[in-house]
């Protein structure tokens, strides 16, 4: 599923910034909780959120958020 791989992905960068998932919702201005979902797959993210997490990772192409 999509999600889950968008989820996945989304991880991995995280990780590898060094990042916890609270540090990361916390920059975001989303919830923990929130954002945990996101990378469960269980959320897509709006339009306004993902651009944030996009800029925050470092992350330069889109295509995470539109395969």
């Amino acid at each position: 599923e999509i999600n889950k791989t968008i989820g996945l992905a989304l991880r991995q960068l995280r990780k590898d910034k060094k990042l916890t998932q609270e540090q990361l919702a916390k920059k975001i201005g989303i919830s923990r909780t929130y954002y945990t979902n996101i990378e469960k797959g269980r959320y897509i993210p709006s339009l306004v959120t993902a651009n944030k997490i996009k800029n925050i990772l470092g992350y330069k192409n889109d295509d995470i958020f539109l395969d």
